[in-house]
C-alpha cells in the first residue's frame, strides 16, 4: 500500500455570501505520509475546518481530487464516502466526543463493532490500544470519572481502533492547560510513528508544534509550507 494514504489535488471550495461566491479553498494541493504529525495552523475562518471536512470525508469539494489510499472519493455518494470515514479515517475532536453513558472500554468497542465486529482479537487491541496510551487502569470508567487529558486519551485509542490510515485531529488541546497539550501531542506524534499512520493536527496552540514533522500555514484559501515562508 502508498505510503501516502492522503492526497489532495486543486481542491477548490465555495460558499454563498449573499448573491457573491466565496472561495474559501482554492487550488490546494496536500499530502499526508505514514508514520508522521502535520500541523495546519491559521487563523479563524481561513478554512481550516474546511480543509479538514473535505480531508475527512465529511464535505465534498466543488473541484480537484481526495485521494484516500488511492480512490478518489471526491465523487463518493453520502454512503460510500461514511464507509472511507470508518474504516480508513480516526477522528479526534476538541472535545473528545465520548459517549457519557458508556464505559472507556466500550467507546472503543462501539467504533470496532461499526465497522466488522466485537471478539477476543478486537478486545485485546483495545486493551493494547489502552495501554499504549496510559488508561488501561482506566478502562472500566465513565468518561465524567475522567479529566480532560484523560478523555482526549481515551479519543486517541478511539481514532485508532479501525487501524485507520489516517488520523484527523480538530483543535484536540482547546480545552487542555500547557503541560496536558503537549502531552497528548506528544503522544499522537508517537502514535502515529509507531503505528505508521498518516496523521494532521489543524490547532491555534503553538506550543505543539516542535512535536510536528511539518507545519503548513492556511492563507488565502490555500496551504503553505512554514518553511517556504521564511
Amino acid at each position: 500500500m502508498s505510503q501516502i494514504p492522503l492526497q489532495l489535488e486543486n481542491i477548490r471550495k465555495t460558499f454563498q455570501d449573499g448573491d457573491k461566491e466565496v472561495d474559501i479553498i482554492k487550488s490546494l494541493s496536500f499530502e499526508a505520509k505514514k508514520g508522521e504529525l502535520v500541523a495546519v495552523v491559521g487563523p479563524s475562518g481561513s478554512g481550516k475546518s474546511t480543509f479538514l471536512s473535505i480531508a475527512g470525508a465529511l464535505l465534498s469539494p466543488d473541484g480537484g481530487r481526495v485521494i484516500v489510499n488511492g480512490a478518489d472519493i471526491a465523487q463518493f455518494s453520502e454512503k460510500e464516502r461514511a464507509d472511507v470515514r470508518l474504516r480508513a479515517i480516526g477522528f479526534i475532536f476538541q472535545s473528545a466526543n465520548l459517549v457519557p453513558f458508556l464505559k472507556v472500554k466500550d467507546q472503543l468497542k462501539m467504533v470496532k463493532e461499526l465497522a466488522t465486529k466485537w471478539g477476543r482479537e478486537a478486545k485485546e487491541e483495545a486493551q493494547q490500544l489502552l495501554q499504549s496510551v496510559g488508561l488501561e487502569h482506566r478502562m472500566n470508567h465513565y468518561p465524567h470519572q475522567l479529566s480532560g487529558g484523560e478523555r482526549q486519551r481515551v479519543a486517541i485509542a478511539r481514532a485508532f481502533m479501525n487501524d485507520p490510515d489516517i488520523i484527523l485531529a480538530d483543535e484536540p488541546t482547546a480545552s487542555l492547560d500547557g503541560k496536558r497539550s503537549k502531552e497528548i501531542v506528544e503522544l499522537l506524534a508517537n502514535e502515529a510513528k509507531d503505528k505508521n499512520k498518516a496523521a494532521i493536527i489543524v490547532t491555534h496552540d503553538e506550543a505543539v508544534l516542535p512535536f510536528c514533522d511539518r507545519i503548513y500555514m492556511m492563507d488565502n484559501g490555500r496551504l503553505i509550507l512554514k518553511e517556504e515562508m521564511i
